[in-house]
């Protein structure tokens, strides 16, 4: 695995930003878990991203509670998603639970990860609770899984506060 540019990063860092990564699939965490880790456990990356799948497949184990024990150790923030039975996130000794969101059909899994790793940074960058910000990684995620294609989403950053600002619609 090639590393990642030290550049960005360290932008990042040097003006108080944080930067997250997901960690892709089991396969990928498998064929790279030395590099993910090196890149966790040096403060790289601040946040990760990952399914319970790819949690287990990093630590070897076939217990999700082992490896959210680990990762807890590893990371900053660490955000896991369980399909069915939502995610859970951890800072520190912190952990906070999810449900996963209700839906009426599930359609196409596809981008699910990336819509809940989008949501959670949005509510992150303006400032939200652990909790907030996983509720709406939930809703993105759980917007995206009922359709199939690319889905058009439109948060609104100008009124965060409004509930009725997201909008979904099938391309």
């Amino acid at each position: 695995m090639r590393r990642a540019p030290a550049g960005p990063r360290n932008v990042a860092h040097a003006a108080a930003r944080e930067v997250s990564m997901t960690l892709s699939d089991s396969f990928c965490v498998d064929r790279y878990r030395d590099e993910f880790l090196e890149l966790m456990r040096s403060g790289t990356f601040d946040i990760v991203f990952a399914n319970s799948h790819e949690i287990k497949s990093l630590y070897q184990t076939a217990s999700f509670e082992e490896a959210l024990a680990a990762i807890r150790k590893d990371c900053k923030i660490a955000a896991v998603t369980r399909p069915e039975k939502g995610s859970v996130i951890v800072r520190g000794d912190e952990t906070v639970i999810l449900e996963a969101t209700k839906i009426k059909e599930l359609v196409d899994t596809t981008g699910a990860g990336d819509l809940y790793a989008a949501g959670f940074l949005y509510g992150y960058t303006i400032g939200h609770s652990l909790k907030d910000c996983g509720d709406l990684g939930s809703l993105a995620a759980g917007l995206v899984i009922q359709q199939i294609g690319r889905a058009r989403a439109r948060i609104c950053a100008a009124r965060p506060s409004k509930r009725d600002c997201y909008s979904s619609k099938i391309v």
